[in-house]
């Protein structure tokens, strides 16, 4: 062909007659790891995009990618476009983390079909930082070590790795500092990148996928962060990045470059002849223009990139398809490259790779695999989260300090309870704000996902744990230290400031009260945040909910008196079961009457028409529809209880359920 010469660096004869490429299988263990040759053949991919408002939604096919091919080999290969190109896509697919619906073609490893676990056994650094910034960068790298690496690797072993990572990553100097989060200051954004680096490296991978390396970086720290990368390559790694706009410091380093547009292959090959290739095109790359911005003009139809001597269109002509930047644009230049030198040599090679394994392209069912066993999941997940419960402390102090002043509040205000008609009405008044402050309080629970949820989608399809380990561990980290302490101090602080029934079995009996109706609510906050990636949209669907069913507390209206078509929505209101286990457990056997001024006067019906209360608080209870037995305190219990199982369920379920693919 005319149009451009090939250089391709991969030869026919560097695979054998069935395909595969003529290097020795490397070793599984932690010695350095040579890297593999990625092929990708006549990858297309569809996503269904809805359009419109609610009932008038229609649903559209939007193609993404179209007929991409490529080789990616041992050393630097960028896969460079502009926003919406498809490059994204491109490399979760390579990389296997992308939902197969919509999905066709091939990606091969050697030659041979991905294994089932490839996501697990390569390495992949997403584009926002997922490292706890509440550990220090050796904390984060051993968490990584300890669960990505089978249990027949010795600790010792596991720590000379971390240690080894750290000084090759040239991370010594910040090893032992915190990562750091939005309260306190850690490490600098390179630092931190390259953590999230090194956390991939662990296992060692023979691939490593990178998305954005550079997102968030100066030019400098960016600099570094491929250098490091290029030293990698050199070594024989395999990695495969995207990335949008490049230095020229940063482009002189790549070894392959993937050029896209609107889903399409502009350019396939050894990113050095990628000038020369567009110059055999008609486009002339001016002196002292970063290539990279060269390209991204020409693909954004910038009239300048164009060399009005390589081409017979006329000057009309030219300007008008330089000035129409859509997929009309795009196609265009796909349709050039199809004709180049270089992507008939990658198809030739490409093809015999797909001869010599017809049998063995077949789709093979993705699956996550671990490494480890669930005890040993559970106990490196649960010792992150608990340090991390430590190390940002700022919520959960400011939750018990708001506890305890609260609870001095409500104790001053309702100060030594009388067995009068206020006293009455105090009691039913205080415990109402108790159960309603044991809700709203659990609204801070709606962050326990939401927040790590980035974490967590990268750290279960890389294989670290199980979702129920993940689960389990957040439940430990919340539900027994930050709901269970402040409903002991609040129950300490209130109850004898109020002057409440002094009976040790009536003390326990509130406290455990209090604690259920805590669990309850926040059982529910998850079951609403699970799944949810914004934290405002939870607590707004929280506040409603929890304002319906204060409605139905018992306090507000009466439930002996709402409709019947409306009485059932009380058996879903969690303030109502607390405030009904409350008011049993301190009003039953109490006397209003008798310390009433007016009752040595008048008799205890006129008492009540007068007054409108009831003289004792059995008597109270029973007006508002309560079961007064034994029975009746422990079925709101149950019920509290009942309600947090189902919730927790839902939660799970979510999590679990949880598209985890882009």
């Amino acid at each position: 062909m005319a149009e451009g010469q090939p250089h391709l660096s991969i030869q026919m004869s560097d695979f054998n007659t069935n395909g595969i490429h003529n290097r020795k299988q490397s070793s599984p263990d932690l010695a350095s790891r040579e890297g593999s040759i990625l092929t990708f053949h006549n990858i297309c991919y569809h996503v269904k995009m809805k359009t419109g408002f609610l009932c008038c939604q229609k649903t559209a096919d939007k193609e993404v990618l179209r007929d991409v091919n490529g080789i990616m080999r041992p050393g630097l290969n960028a896969i460079l476009g502009p926003t919406g190109s498809g490059k994204s896509s491109l490399l979760d697919i390579l990389a296997a983390r992308k939902d197969p619906h919509g999905l066709c073609g091939n990606v091969l490893i050697n030659g041979a079909p991905q294994p089932a676990n490839f996501k697990c056994t390569s390495g992949y650094v997403v584009q926002d930082d997922v490292v706890m910034g509440t550990l220090t960068v050796r904390e984060n790298l051993k968490f990584s070590a300890a669960l990505r690496l089978p249990k027949s690797v010795k600790e010792q072993e596991k720590k000379e790795r971390v240690n080894q990572i750290i000084s090759e990553l040239g991370l010594s100097k910040v090893a032992d500092s915190k990562v750091g989060t939005q309260f306190t200051r850690g490490v600098s954004g390179g630092e931190r990148k390259r953590t999230n680096i090194g956390m991939e490296l662990i296992t060692n991978p023979a691939i490593l996928f990178l998305d954005e390396p550079t997102t968030g970086l100066d030019a400098s720290t960016a600099n570094a962060v491929l250098l490091l990368l290029k030293r990698m390559a050199k070594q024989g790694k395999t990695i495969i990045f995207s990335i949008h706009q490049p230095r020229y410091s940063i482009f002189r380093l790549f070894d392959s470059l993937t050029l896209l547009a609107a889903g399409r292959v502009l350019y396939h090959g050894p990113a050095q002849h990628t000038i020369e290739y567009f110059q055999s095109i008609g486009y002339e790359c001016e002196p002292y223009n970063n290539p990279a911005d060269f390209f991204l003009d020409i693909i954004n139809g910038d009239s300048t990139a164009v060399a009005m001597s390589k081409t017979n269109e006329t000057n009309t002509e030219r300007t008008e398809e330089c000035t129409e930047y859509d997929k009309t644009l795009a196609e265009k230049l796909a349709e050039k490259y199809s004709h180049s030198a270089y992507y008939q040599e990658t198809k030739a090679i490409l093809e015999n790779i797909s001869l010599g394994n017809k049998k063995k392209t077949k789709a093979v069912l993705r699956q996550i695999t671990y490494a480890n066993s669930f005890l040993h999941q559970l106990k490196w997940v649960s010792k992150r989260t608990f340090k991390n419960l430590v190390g940002n402390p700022q919520a959960s102090i400011a939750q018990l300090c708001v506890t305890a002043f609260l609870g001095l509040v409500v104790g001053a205000l309702f100060f030594g309870l009388k067995e009068d008609s206020a006293g009455l009405q105090n009691r039913v008044g205080a415990m109402f704000f108790l159960t309603t402050n044991q809700c709203f309080s659990s609204i801070s629970a709606i962050e326990l996902f939401v927040v790590e949820k980035k974490i967590f989608i990268h750290e279960y399809i890389s294989g670290y744990y199980r979702t129920s380990v993940y689960f389990i561990a957040k439940l430990m980290a919340d539900l027994i230290p930050v709901r269970t302490i402040p409903s002991i101090i609040f129950t300490c602080i209130i109850y004898f400031m109020l002057g409440l029934k002094p009976t040790v079995e009536a003390f326990f009996t509130m406290m455990f009260t209090l604690m259920m109706v805590s669990y309850t609510a926040t059982s529910m906050a998850l079951a609403i945040a699970a799944g949810q990636s914004v934290v405002a949209v939870a607590n707004l669907l929280m506040t409603i909910t929890f304002v319906f069913m204060i409605i139905f507390s018992g306090l507000l209206v009466n439930l002996t008196s709402v409709m019947s078509w409306l009485s059932w929505l009380k058996y879903f209101s969690i303030p109502r079961y607390g405030m009904e286990a409350l008011q049993i457990n301190e009003l039953s056997g109490l006397n209003f009457c008798s310390n009433s001024n007016n009752t040595n006067l008048i008799s205890k019906e006129n008492y009540q028409q007068i007054s409108g209360l009831w003289c004792t608080g059995d008597e109270y209870l029973k007006s508002q529809g309560i079961d007064t037995s034994s029975w009746g305190l422990w079925q709101n219990h149950l019920a509290l209880a009942c309600m947090t199982v189902i919730f927790l369920t839902i939660a799970y379920l979510k999590l679990h359920f949880m598209k985890k693919f882009s």
